[in-house]
């Protein structure tokens, strides 16, 4: 997106000029304005834009971490093309610690929205209208939700060359092939014809400095890739490609013990943990169903029979 005039929330940005806008989410019952700042740094020279999103889910910290953190690097203000971040996308969720928006409902499975739908569906639909076809690319900060902390993955369809390129050179440990979830934001970001990828990282409620690090770093790998600023993309050779996984679910109910680390390599067979009851009459042992690395882990000390414990890639 190259031109020399830019306006976004009805405000003209000109070239080498930053502005702070807001999205409103809706009105409170105390007649004020609740709203999203959104934080635009435009380089001197032509470019794309790019979007960085993070708090899609309120309790996902590391996210809004990691965008808060590119901006105070000021890796936000770049040589060419527009820069927009919104740090905490989901006010609502944020404030309250929760996943959720008010209405019970996950922001992320209401786009592209309605005018006349929940207050997430409305919400969704000023992003879809007013943000989404004016930006060229997005990167959207995600963590494990509930118990579950993701190992450093990025996500994207493998399929799509421009999601492939871009997921490759942001760097996580892990790339995971992706498909399109039915209205989340991805998906609606697809449909216009943008790219966009996830970063997983840690877990809610709960910063990971090594996760916000390599959030950080990979946003600016991929700014770097679109030279939107300078110097050269930091690879990493090591990113494991997982193009299928499953998750490993409890055949128990009792005290889940891991006996691996999140990110870790497996064999088969090998012991992955164990579930026992609190008064030491059985114990069940959990091993590996073949060669897998492991992305994904419950650290909840109870689990109910069922509950995914384990995420594994899974071989052709």
């Amino acid at each position: 997106m190259s031109k020399d005039k830019f306006v976004l929330l009805g405000t003209e940005i000109p070239k080498g000029k930053s502005a702070v806008l807001e999205l409103e989410v809706a009105k409170l019952h105390t007649s004020n304005s609740l709203k999203v700042p959104v934080i635009v740094e435009r380089g001197k020279e032509d470019g794309p834009v790019l979007l960085l999103l993070g708090g899609v889910h309120g309790n996902e910290s590391n996210g809004v971490a990691i965008v808060r953190d590119v901006i105070r690097k000021k890796y936000n203000v770049p040589k060419r093309g527009t820069i927009i971040c919104i740090p905490v996308f989901n006010v609502f969720g944020y404030l309250n610690l929760t996943r959720e928006f008010p209405d019970g409902r996950d922001l992320n499975r209401m786009f592209p929205g309605s005018s006349k739908g929940s207050l997430a569906s409305q919400f969704a639909y000023k992003f879809t209208k007013e943000i989404a076809p004016f930006v060229d690319y997005v990167l959207d900060f995600h963590t494990g939700g509930a118990d579950r902390s993701n190992y450093p993955n990025v996500r994207c369809n493998i399929n799509d060359e421009k999601q492939l390129s871009l997921a490759e050179v942001f760097g996580a440990p892990f790339l995971m092939h992706s498909k399109y979830i039915a209205h989340s934001i991805r998906e609606t970001v697809h449909k216009l014809g943008k790219t966009i990828i996830l970063f997983e990282g840690g877990k809610s409620l709960q910063l990971d400095k090594s996760v916000i690090d390599c959030g950080v770093t990979g946003a600016l790998n991929v700014m770097k890739h679109l030279k939107m600023q300078d110097g050269d993309v930091q690879v990493n050779s090591d990113t494991i490609v997982i193009e299928k996984s499953k998750w490993i679910r409890a055949s128990y109910s009792g005290i889940f013990e891991s006996a691996v680390e999140n990110g870790q390599k497996v064999t088969k067979k090998m012991l992955l943990g164990r579930i026992s009851d609190p008064f030491g009459k059985f114990e069940k042992k959990i091993y590996a169903p073949f060669d897998c690395y492991i992305f994904g882990l419950n650290t909840a000390p109870n689990v109910y029979k069922g509950d995914a414990i384990f995420h594994v890639s899974v071989n052709k």
